[in-house]
This record gives C-alpha cells, sequence and structure tokens, in this order.
C-alpha cells in the first residue's frame, strides 16, 4: 500500500471537474479493504513461480498501466520540471520499488498473514517519525500511549514471551523495514511535494513510472530470466498490479476526495484482518492465538496514534 497523502487533512491534487455519479463510497471501501487485503496473497502466490524483484517489476508494470489508461481518459498530462521529477524519483523508491520488493522478499520465508500484520504497524512508526520530523504535529499522551500500545501488540504477534521461536527473523525484518518505508516516504512527500500543484492522477501516474524504471534496472542484474512461466503465479502478479496497485490507487485517493483523509485511511485497519483471513482459508497457513491478538492490539495503538486534540477556541475579544 501506499499514498502521496501530504498532510492529515490534504492531498496533492489540482481544480477538478465536476465529479460525476459514483458507486457509494462505502462500497468502494469494501472494495479498497479486500483489493489490499489479498495483494498479500497474491504477493505469496507469485514468489511461488518468480523471484522477488521480478514479482514487484510485474505488479508495478501492470499498475502504471491502469494509471496510464486513466490519465488517458481524463485527458491528464505528466507533471514537469525536473525538480518536481527528481523528488517523485525519492518517492517512488520509498512508497513503491523499496516497501514493495521488500514484502515481496519477506514473504520468501514468512506467511503472508505476518506480512498482512506488519504492514499494520506502518502508523505506528508514521507517529514516531512524525514526532522527530515534523515539528507542526506535536505528541498528545492518548497518541503516545497509541505509539506504546502498538508496538506492545507486535511483540505479541511475534511471541516475543517465547525467544520469538519458530520465527523468521530476517524475513519478519524485512516485512517491518518495508512497513517503515512507507511513512518516511509520505513525510518527504509532503516536505517536497506537498504544493506541486498537479492532480494526485498525475503524481502518482508519474511516481509509478519512476518507480517500474528503477525496479527495470535492478531486476536484471539480480535475476535471470525465467525458463518457464507458471500461469497461475503469473495471473497473481497480474492481478496484484492492476487491481491491488493501479486501481487501488484509483480507489483511494477517490475516497479522500469524497470522505476525506480520516474516514479513507481507516481501510488500514481492515487490511490485516482480511489478509489473515485469507492467508488461513486459502493458503492454509497456520494461525496461533498470538496472531489475532496481537494483531487487535496493533490496530488500536494505531487507532490511538491517528487521534488528534481538538483545536482550541480562540477566546473573542
Amino acid at each position: 500500500m501506499s499514498t502521496v497523502t501530504t498532510s492529515a487533512d490534504r492531498v496533492i491534487t489540482a481544480p477538478s471537474a465536476p465529479s460525476r455519479r459514483r458507486l457509494d463510497w462505502r462500497l468502494r471501501f469494501a472494495a479498497l479493504s479486500l483489493i489490499w487485503g489479498f495483494s498479500f496473497l497474491l504477493i505469496k502466490v507469485g514468489t511461488g513461480g518468480y523471484a522477488p524483484f521480478q514479482v514487484t517489476l510485474g505488479r508495478l508494470v501492470f499498475g502504471t498501466a491502469v494509471l496510464a489508461a486513466a490519465m488517458a481518459v481524463r485527458r491528464e498530462r505528466l507533471p514537469r520540471g525536473v525538480r518536481t521529477w527528481g523528488h517523485l524519483a525519492v518517492a517512488a523508491f520509498l512508497l513503491n520499488a523499496l516497501p514493495f520488493s521488500l514484502f515481496a522478499y519477506a514473504e520468501l520465508t514468512i506467511p503472508s498473514t505476518l506480512a498482512g500484520i506488519c504492514n499494520a504497524t506502518s502508523p505506528l512508526w508514521g507517529m514516531a517519525l512524525s514526532l522527530v520530523a515534523l515539528s507542526e504535529d506535536r505528541p498528545t499522551r492518548v497518541r503516545v500511549a497509541g505509539l506504546g500500545l502498538g508496538f506492545l501488540g507486535v511483540l505479541t504477534v511475534l511471541g516475543a514471551w517465547q525467544g520469538f521461536h519458530g520465527l523468521d527473523a530476517t524475513g519478519t525484518a524485512l516485512a517491518l523495514l518495508a512497513s517503515l518505508s512507507y511513512p518516511i516516504g509520505w513525510i518527504y512527500v509532503r516536505r517536497t511535494l506537498a504544493d506541486s500543484g498537479n492532480s494526485h492522477l498525475s503524481m502518482t501516474g508519474a511516481q509509478l513510472l519512476l518507480a517500474t524504471l528503477q525496479l527495470a534496472v535492478v531486476t536484471p542484474l539480480f535475476t535471470t530470466l525465467p525458463t518457464r512461466l507458471p500461469v497461475v503465479p503469473l495471473l497473481a502478479i497480474a492481478a496484484l498490479g492492476a487491481l491491488g496497485t493501479g486501481l487501488a490507487m484509483l480507489l483511494q485517493y477517490g475516497l479522500v476526495a469524497e470522505v476525506g483523509p480520516t474516514t479513507a485511511q481507516m481501510v488500514t485497519y481492515f487490511v490485516p484482518v482480511i489478509a489473515t483471513a485469507a492467508g488461513v482459508t486459502l493458503l492454509g497457513e497456520a494461525l496461533a492465538w498470538s496472531t489475532p491478538v496481537g494483531a487487535v492490539i496493533v490496530l488500536t495503538g494505531a487507532a490511538l496514534t491517528q487521534v488528534r486534540p481538538k483545536p482550541r477556541k480562540v477566546p473573542q475579544a
């Protein structure tokens, strides 16, 4: 998952044409939750037939194609300016190329259920980073408590009391690092691209294009061409890119524009639930009691970190 959200209540956007009649936002919210929840299962299936970098490259190619088609329909142009493209290249690495690749490598050794729960730690990392990087984002007792509770949930999921027995440390670390990459990218975008004046579709299309080019350079250096093309993993990669990346971004920005970022971001709390259900029922992944209990604690903590203090009323003279 990734966004180009520039603040808690603002996104990179330009004035848009009057909106057409669209599907109710609740249905689109549910669709986005399902798409992102199943993305971790699709990554697992994809890496069953192809190298992680190949999975990520395929995902980006299909995702970019969807956004390119959307831009053509809406007659959107790519952003201009060397500086803008330079910042977008960094955003593409932090929000797409790096986390997508890390999750693909992580799922070589950890179940998709654990990857989905690790992804839910992004708001926790974001809260911790914002205290350092964003001077205007002041901590509150509730948010700090949420941060502590969230990381307690992470330790519960990982089974810290039994010495992380049976856990692949490398795969888990990669998944957590991928989750950390998202808020780093969001903070970078907020600082550099908040006032670009370009539409979110234009910026996201350019970002995915740059991420695709980055993976196109890296992939041949670390992988060889597959000697065979397994159909099911290939279809999983296509669905991961077209739905889990391209369509998901279109749905997300539509939700942000219609109901605001606070409501739209609540999809984060449904993704690990769906990822866990999909991994257990469709892939037969084992589920210890600590996984769902820890996930609930993580999500509760993440929700608390998003609680913002009410603006103080200015006394009238």
